[in-house]
């Protein structure tokens, strides 16, 4: 069984948010990581606090074409347009793009229409789509589904956001989902271990996965650690999925972690 990790953050500066390390966390951090949790690869999502972000995304990707892919970081300034964002989508090991819609300005803008030449391009494409969106989000998350059938979109977290525990990190679980309606979406159930209220095997949030399972099936749901914020071993994060989780198997196991999603993301490893 090949594990794949969903998502991880590679970055060089020093300016990370809170809730992630404040050290960078370079590639050669991550390979002596992976290989000491036993993860095959992993896909990286080039973090907004560092301005090199990208460029140092392709690096990994071209030093390590077999352990790193990118949802890459895509900027909205005046220079956006369809001709930037498909030069932006030759770089090495580009997949596809992630977004934070949870900031004000962009989900004005996508309710307003102002990115539907972006999801136009990505529904045109096939191209994957990581968007990491609010609980008050997830009807917007719906429409684009909607509007957009062949954009694949990989929503972060399970819309948890990250200074939550349970029982409030999972109120919005009965819309999300409702979302698996909608086939051209899919579930990250990374930085589980950040909502639990409990240690490892973090059984307070064995139930709620189970829920998303059930709902989006294992073609449809990732495994990821997000491992920069998490309080644990990466290992753990692994072993949750691998060992404590007495519904997962045989098959199933192996799509969650890691197939299933290099299949969404067109990830020939």
């Amino acid at each position: 069984m090949a594990i794949v990790d969903a998502q991880i953050h590679l970055w060089t500066g020093d300016t990370a948010p809170p809730h992630h390390w404040r050290n960078p966390y370079r590639i050669e951090d991550a390979v002596a990581d992976m290989q000491t949790a036993g993860v095959d690869a992993a896909i990286n999502h080039p973090p907004f606090w560092d301005k090199d972000c990208d460029s140092y995304a392709a690096e990994a990707a071209r030093t390590h074409p077999d352990k790193f892919a990118t949802l890459g970081w895509f900027p909205f300034d005046e220079h956006a347009n369809p001709e930037t964002l498909h030069a932006w989508l030759e770089k090495p090991g580009m997949l596809g793009l992630r977004f934070i819609i949870a900031v004000p300005q962009i989900d004005a803008a996508i309710r307003a229409g102002q990115l539907d030449w972006l999801w136009s391009m990505a529904n045109d494409r096939e191209i994957p789509m990581g968007l990491f969106a609010m609980p008050a989000q997830l009807d917007l998350v719906g429409a684009l589904a909607d509007r957009f059938p062949k954009m694949r979109i990989l929503l972060d977290h399970m819309s948890v956001p990250h200074d939550r525990k349970i029982p409030s990190a999972i109120e919005h679980f009965d819309a999300l989902a409702e979302l698996s309606r909608y086939a051209n979406i899919a579930i990250k159930a990374s930085a589980v271990p950040s909502m639990a209220t409990d240690a490892f095997p973090f059984v307070s949030t064995h139930n709620s996965l189970k829920k998303l399972f059930d709902a989006f099936g294992a073609q449809r749901l990732f495994w990821g650690s997000d491992y920069t914020r998490l309080k644990c071993d990466w290992r753990d994060c692994v072993v949750l999925f691998t060992e404590q989780l007495p519904w997962l198997k045989g098959r199933d196991l192996d799509l969650v972690m890691g197939e299933a999603v290099c299949n969404w993301t067109g990830w020939n490893r």
